[in-house]
């Protein structure tokens, strides 16, 4: 079968269900994932035939698309900022929002650098709590080389996948196995992060209704939701956590809830925290909030 002519099944089976540039996208990705070749190559070739074992995968994971499983997980690769990571349903699927997370810390560090310590010079310590696929454990490894980047996650499963993208990206992170609702194990006396960053559940169970399909039915719960009697749950966990083990002048780092922006930051105001900020995401909504140690 022509190339092309796969091209518009994928359109046509597709069409009711994604936009039509998405529909290209998905097209696009999978003839690069699964036969190497260039999003041009029906510029070039318009004529392009397949054999029947080429075009095998390209309608399997068309059969995955209209059942709406994410892309990401049918070719086993998300991207996050200049990463390629390996993913499953193990593992949340990385978002732009969480790269401006990231972008925001190192922004940060980079303008500390320029009235104290040059970013190349400072040994930091840092934590990802949550850490799941490891994008930011790995980004920010990436970004900041002198770090020393360690990553929590209740999950064996998700601290597999995160181990595999370490080393595939080159990067030494730390590992932990442990339940950030029950840390009482595991670490030090005294205070060792300056850097403490969380992308902790946050969706309550109420807004279930909002959440796509294809993350509601693909994309791990656990990572996702919290009892709508207790949206605070992890934030609360982890201030408790930091207020032990974050530097002093360290800086804690979260994504949250848009929907409870200022009951966060209240959050926050109660607990030994300065210079609380809330930031929005591209979307124009409440996305990161970052605290200082006092």
């Amino acid at each position: 079968m022509q190339l092309k002519e796969i091209k518009n099944i994928f359109h046509k089976e597709l069409g009711g269900i994604y936009p039509k540039e998405e529909i290209d996208s998905f097209f696009y990705s999978c003839i690069e994932h699964y036969l190497k070749l260039e999003r041009f190559v029906l510029a070039v070739q318009p004529g392009l035939t397949l054999i029947k074992k080429e075009e095998q995968p390209l309608f399997e994971a068309l059969a995955e698309l209209k059942l709406e499983k994410p892309i990401q997980y049918i070719l086993g690769t998300a991207h996050f900022m200049d990463l390629e990571l390996q993913v499953n349903e193990n593992v949340l699927i990385p978002r732009p929002e969480t790269e401006e997370l990231v972008q925001w810390i190192l922004d940060t560090e980079r303008s500390q650098s320029v009235i104290s310590t040059p970013l190349n010079d400072r040994s930091l310590h840092i934590l990802d709590i949550g850490t799941g696929s490891g994008c930011i454990a790995i980004a920010l490894a990436k970004n900041l080389p002198n770090a020393k980047v360690y990553a929590l996650d209740v999950s064996k499963v998700a601290l597999e996948v995160a181990q595999k993208n370490a080393q595939a990206n080159g990067v030494d992170i730390t590992f932990l196995h442990q339940d950030i609702l029950n840390n009482e194990r595991g670490f030090p006396s005294e205070p060792i992060f300056d850097i403490i960053v969380s992308n902790p559940p946050y969706v309550r169970e109420l807004e279930k209704n909002q959440i796509h399909k294809n993350v509601k039915d693909f994309e791990p719960h656990t990572a996702l939701f919290v009892p709508d009697e207790d949206p605070m749950l992890f934030y609360r966990a982890i201030i408790d956590f930091a207020e032990k083990y974050l530097s002093e002048k360290g800086k804690l780092y979260f994504e949250i809830n848009q929907y409870l922006g200022e009951e966060t930051k209240e959050l926050f105001r109660t607990r030994s925290f300065s210079e609380i900020e809330l930031r929005k995401d591209m979307f124009g909504n409440d996305r990161m909030l970052k605290a200082d140690r006092k």
